[in-house]
């Protein structure tokens, strides 16, 4: 199992805005230099991700792209929902009807058991705490003040 590219993109992207929340819009092409991403794939991200009312867009000459709310309220797990939908390893966890071998199963406790621990990882990370985290290993890495990309 992997993440989709979509999902790592937005929470790079996210990340990013979150470093600068709070100083205005913020040009899409910024964060995709910034981040190494392409412009275009970005944009369409950014349809998604606004649609599921996690950023803001304004247009004109102080135009760009402002998260919705504070990165503290922020989960990657809005993120992923935003992206993906509801987190499902297997069918049958979520609707033991699908599998007439869902109550005796173990291989199915072990999917759910699965599917709660990346669901409660994805609902306590915050956007904030990605920034935090970011500027921490930047100044590990460099040694001084630490920054976003």
């Amino acid at each position: 199992m992997q993440l989709s590219t979509r999902v790592r993109y937005a929470c790079r992207a996210l990340t990013d805005l979150a470093a600068h929340y709070g100083e205005g819009t913020i040009l899409l092409r910024d964060i995709a230099e910034r981040q190494g991403l392409s412009q275009s794939y970005l944009e369409n991200l950014m349809v998604s991700l606004k649609a599921a009312g996690l950023v803001r867009t304004r247009r004109g000459r102080q135009g760009g792209y402002t998260l919705s709310r504070p990165p503290e309220e922020i989960k990657l797990g809005h993120i992923f929902t935003a992206l993906e939908g509801p987190l499902t390893l297997i069918d049958c966890v979520s609707d033991p009807r699908l599998c007439p071998h869902s109550d005796t199963c173990v291989t199915r406790d072990v999917w759910r058991e699965m599917e709660q621990a990346m669901t409660t990882i994805l609902e306590m990370r915050t956007l904030g705490e990605m920034v935090r985290q970011t500027k921490k290993k930047e100044h590990l890495r460099t040694g001084g003040p630490g920054g976003l990309c």
